[in-house]
């Protein structure tokens, strides 16, 4: 018997399956094979349509039965997980009636700006935990004021695996977390933030039911059974956004636990009991998978680093380089330090860290007589490591504390140069872990019976890979950290 994992991605869609009994993965596929588009009418815009996630769910599906040879009737819970921030606007009829506009989507910013000049930034924090910024909620309210004639016909907003859910079942929910990361739940009184809702003229009847994160959501309809597969009756237990999916996927549920992840662009995702909010234009504040009304808060701080793995894949491609293992080779020749060589790897937009300044990627103190390509990607490799720590540092400013910290195995945690200095500058421990955010969404599905210990388990059994521990001595990353920061300071207060 088996668990449904669905990963909704903006680049793909990915399904998983695991085994009900030991939570071992049995198989992964994805659908499409190459990346998925996006829609860019203007700059800045950046939009899906539902329907083709809901064509690359079945397809991924049918391929993962047939690779696996899993008969429907073995699979017998799903779970979901999706690109987070995403709107999704049905009809009465349940009909898309426009492209979602999705994450990376920046319309809406001036809205959100407005939003929280209007209706005043203690409130905001206090409440809603963050500025209504570029979220959901704001771009639901340029639709309002842009595109009236479909604003008309809107009859619920949902997410982006809350539509995946409804296709499955015909049954139109959500969920607080959901709620929380498109700026659309007050804290402060554990309910629908009807203020915000009033301040955009949102009517509250086009917000959907409101379901456990775990627990039975709903189950697959007859009309979800034709078109994707999955056997009727089958039950939806779980669903969350990408980042706090991918926390838990590590099983990091509680304050002091940390996940990092270290793709194109890089997170950290710390878990907290405290609604004070201290760095909200810097980092977001949501409802964790494991929050409930009326019990201690479990709050997600998300800090992001558009400028990560994309620098370093943007020197594979570009210096005479034939791979990441040769690159990682040349770095482990040079010192701590790069001999002085520096690189700021904020070249991917503004970034939010660095209160939404654009400061490029540079790369300086490169001495043409002594330096070369092992410089380079050294300081790259460095450049990254320390922009995540800078990170953390705005996090412990904001309330965080760091007992464990779980990371994904992303090429850049598997290089020993780039975890070793994390590690070293931190104090901390990074525990590597080989799971995917479909998988955890699969073994979510199992905790609609609450073992949370027995979920644990599974990812401690059979995903750990190994645990880089901070060097002795610290001091020459201590200095080259400090040599970074320095050359960072002088680009921010340019």
């Amino acid at each position: 018997m088996y668990y449904l994992g669905l990963d909704i991605g903006s680049s793909s869609i990915k399904a998983a399956l695991v085994d009900m009994a030991t939570g071992k993965s049995v198989g992964v596929v994805q659908e499409p094979e190459t990346e998925m588009g996006m829609l860019a009418v203007k700059n800045g815009w950046a939009e899906q349509h539902p329907d083709d996630w809901w064509k690359h769910v079945c397809a991924a599906i049918s391929k993962l039965e047939t690779n696996y040879n899993i008969p429907k009737s073995e699979i017998k819970g799903i779970g979901i997980s999706y690109q987070m921030h995403g709107l999704v606007l049905v009809d009465k009829d349940g009909n898309a009636l426009r492209p979602s506009i999705i994450w990376c989507d920046s319309r809406a910013v001036e809205i959100g700006n407005s939003a929280f000049e209007e209706i005043g930034e203690e409130k905001c924090n206090g409440h809603l935990l963050n500025s209504p910024s570029n979220f959901t909620a704001s771009k639901l309210k340029w639709v309002k004021d842009n595109e009236p004639e479909i604003y008309k016909k809107v009859y619920k907003f949902m997410l982006p695996g809350d539509y995946i859910a409804y296709r499955l079942s015909n049954e139109m929910t959500t969920t607080i977390s959901g709620l929380s990361e498109g700026i659309f739940w007050d804290f402060k009184n554990d309910e629908i933030a009807d203020f915000l809702l009033d301040h955009y003229g949102i009517e509250k009847s086009m917000v959907p039911d409101i379901v456990e994160t775990f627990g039975l959501q709903c189950s697959v309809s007859a009309e979800g059974e034709k078109e994707s597969g999955i056997a009727a009756g089958t039950p939806i237990y779980y669903r969350a956004g990408d980042q706090p999916n991918n926390a838990l996927s590590l099983n990091v549920f509680n304050p002091g636990e940390v996940a990092g992840t270290g793709g194109t662009s890089g997170v950290f995702y710390a878990v907290t009991d405290s609604l004070s909010v201290k760095e909200s234009s810097r980092v977001n504040n949501f409802a964790h998978v494991n929050y409930k009304k009326g019990a201690p808060p479990r709050i997600g701080k998300l800090l992001c680093i558009n400028g990560a793995g994309i620098q370093y894949r943007w020197i594979l491609n570009n210096l005479d380089v034939e791979s990441y293992a040769e690159m990682n080779d040349l770095a482990s020749e040079i010192p701590v330090g790069s001999d002085g060589v520096c690189m700021i790897p904020f070249g991917n937009g503004a970034e939010r860290m660095l209160n939404n300044k654009e400061v490029g990627s540079r790369l300086v103190n490169i001495n043409l007589n002594n330096h070369g390509k092992g410089h380079i990607c050294r300081a790259a490799l460095e450049g990254i490591a320390f922009s995540f720590v800078y990170g953390m540092e705005i996090l412990k400013s904001d309330g965080i504390k760091i007992n464990v910290l779980r990371v994904g195995n992303d090429n850049l945690f598997r290089s020993e140069i780039f975890s070793n200095t994390i590690a070293t500058l931190l104090e901390q421990d990074i525990e590597i872990y080989n799971t995917t955010g479909a998988i955890g969404a699969a073994r979510a599905a199992g905790l609609h019976d609450s073992d949370f210990e027995k979920f644990g388990s599974y990812i401690m059994e059979n995903d750990y890979v190994k645990t880089f521990k901070p060097d002795k001595d610290k001091s020459s990353y201590v200095e080259a950290y400090q040599n970074w920061k320095e050359e960072l300071e002088l680009i921010i207060h340019k």
